[in-house]
């Protein structure tokens, strides 16, 4: 009992996501099976799978379909009668990869109106082909914009100062001048002199003591 189950459960786990992912393709859209139509740019931006099915709609005793090989389509050749679609809403399972064609066979509709499809059907498990990289032109540069100049050397001039009087202009100009270094006086006596003096008052203080 739990083996049937499980043959069960196995073949609708295989069965069931062909089926969903299965496409159904109205040939020609709106427009259905007829006269003027250009199926080629109707078929160029699909893809078709193995499982999907082509529907040809249109109105039953004006047109027909019939499939045919590469010679017969492109000489518009139509195949014996029986071999016809009538019905008007024909479905056709595309069950086997590889190029598909096919024609309307009523009058000079193939010939004359190009009442015509022809498809590549793709195997299941096959990803269409991207399509191929086409690199945009490079506008051609410079030297100057391929080589990396220098850095230019700062400018010594200094920009005038738009209402500024002569003196700000000059010190503008004129270089600031370095800082001092530290003076060794402290409040106008020598380092030396100032430890000294503080030895003396020292000295001083441990006489009062």
């Amino acid at each position: 009992m739990a083996s049937k189950q499980f043959a069960f459960l196995a073949f609708f786990a295989i069965v069931l996501p062909a089926v969903a992912m299965a496409t159904e393709f109205t040939v020609g859209d709106d427009s259905g099976w007829t006269i003027n139509f250009d199926y080629n740019a109707w078929a160029k931006d699909k893809v078709f799978r193995v499982g999907d099915n082509l529907v040809f709609k249109y109105p039953a005793g004006q047109h027909n379909v019939f499939k045919v090989n590469g010679t017969a389509f492109a000489n518009c050749t139509v195949p014996p009668t029986n071999e016809g679609l009538t019905s008007g809403n024909d479905v056709i399972t595309l069950s086997i990869p590889g190029r598909k064609w096919y024609i309307c066979g009523v009058s000079d509709h193939c010939a004359s109106h190009g009442q015509k499809l022809v498809i590549t059907v793709l195997d299941e498990s096959a990803c269409p082909s991207p399509a191929p990289y086409t690199p945009k032109p490079s506008t051609p540069s410079s030297a100057n914009e391929v080589e990396e100049s220098p850095a230019p050397a700062p400018s010594s001039s200094i920009p005038s100062t738009p209402g500024g009087s002569a003196n700000e202009v000059a010190a503008l100009s004129t270089p600031a001048a370095p800082a001092p270094a530290p003076s060794s006086a402290y409040n106008g006596i020598s380092v030396s002199g100032y430890q000294l003096l503080v030895a003396a008052m020292v000295a001083v203080a441990f006489l009062f003591v």
